[in-house]
């Protein structure tokens, strides 16, 4: 969230985080995400399931979804999410988040890390693509970042460990 009119934007990774989180929720794959200056726009791909014949067999027809979110949307994004994992064990929701929730989390930090202007990027195969507005002692310029697929799986193994919490373990037998 913006401190002031025209600041940088504020912790990336809450805000990406409960924008993944939505995703989960349409099973939406296939992500584009251009931040806009009072929020996103969101695209990505979606099955729409249809029943037909006598038998109701479900066919699925893949459609393009395009959402904008302002910013009041994701503070109320963000304040769901945090009331969510305050009612349980942190580290046992994280593994109960989806995908893109904890995909967007550990890119957001990333995104913190290089205090941008700005953020684009979109999700090709699994691997995500950054376009990043930065400010330098010249002005702007963009800078583009890659991670693959299994770089973001690596980040998202490691995130509970390097946020210091305890990874809850199946007990054998259990």
């Amino acid at each position: 969230m913006r401190i002031y009119d025209g600041s940088p934007r504020q912790n990336y990774e809450e805000v990406l985080r409960s924008i993944g989180a939505f995703l989960d929720q349409r099973g939406m794959k296939e992500v584009l995400l251009v931040e806009a200056p009072d929020g996103f726009v969101v695209q990505g791909m979606v099955v729409e399931t249809t029943t037909a014949g006598v038998w109701s067999e479900h066919l699925g027809q893949q459609a393009k979804e395009t959402f904008t979110f302002l910013d009041d949307d994701i503070a109320r994004f963000m304040e769901e999410g945090h009331a969510r994992r305050d009612n349980q064990q942190r580290a046992v929701t994280w593994g109960q988040a989806g995908y893109y929730e904890q995909a967007f989390r550990v890119v957001g930090r990333y995104v913190d890390e290089q205090k941008p202007r700005d953020v684009f990027f979109f999700e090709q195969d699994g691997a995500f693509v950054l376009r990043l507005l930065m400010w330098t002692q010249t002005g702007s310029r963009h800078v583009i970042a890659e991670f693959t697929r299994e770089e973001v799986e690596s980040l998202i193994a490691a995130a509970p460990e390097f946020r210091g919490e305890r990874v809850a373990k199946p007990q054998p037998g259990a």
